[in-house]
């Protein structure tokens, strides 16, 4: 990870990160990764407060380690707060980030899940649980397309893409495990730094 930059942030700078947070917590359909994009946006192109380097190793690290997902949130929270100077403006930042994804979707989450249990019968809620699979397959990709193109390297990354595309197809038509894939990953990601 390269050098943290030097930030100042205002109080309200920090209250439009929670707004920014609060606001993708409700398009976090698929879990917070489905809003990666958003946040790379946000983070990185828009206000700079976070390097490419930092948004990615702040995924990277989140999903290697053991537990939920949505810690990247909150390492993206912390990273922030360090580049504004200070460890007690990064817990700030992980405060920040993770109440702002965690809270919307938390409540809509337990309310429309009961509503959704009383009504699982109504052909509307059926068409809509169908409906929501390729928002979330779309909101994804995206997802993937921002990872992958990273190291802007373009053309010249093709069998990066060509890999990701048949394990995409071998997980989606056959039963073989995730893990399988995972451990070919490293393996091939071991064997090229050799």
């Amino acid at each position: 990870m390269n050098a943290p930059l030097h930030l100042v942030l205002s109080w309200g700078d920090w209250l439009q990160l929670f707004v920014q947070y609060l606001l993708l917590s409700l398009m976090s359909i698929g879990g917070a990764i489905s809003t990666t994009a958003e946040m790379h946006r946000f983070l990185v192109e828009e206000h700079h407060w976070l390097t490419q380097a930092q948004f990615n190793a702040s995924i990277a690290i989140a999903q290697a380690a053991p537990g939920p997902n949505v810690l990247f949130v909150a390492l993206m929270g912390w990273n922030v707060g360090l580049n504004a100077g200070s460890y007690a403006a990064a817990f700030l930042g992980v405060l920040t980030t993770m109440v702002g994804i965690m809270l919307p979707s938390t409540t809509l989450t337990y309310l429309a899940a009961q509503w959704g249990h009383r009504n699982r019968d109504l052909r509307a809620v059926r068409a809509f649980k169908q409906g929501m699979a390729p928002v979330v397959i779309a909101l994804l990709v995206s997802t993937g397309i921002i990872l992958g193109g990273a190291n802007h390297h373009g053309a010249s990354d093709w069998p990066l893409w060509t890999l990701s595309v048949v394990s995409g197809l071998i997980i989606w038509r056959t039963r073989l495990h995730l893990l399988w894939l995972l451990a070919a990953g490293a393996a091939l990601g071991w064997c090229q730094l050799l």
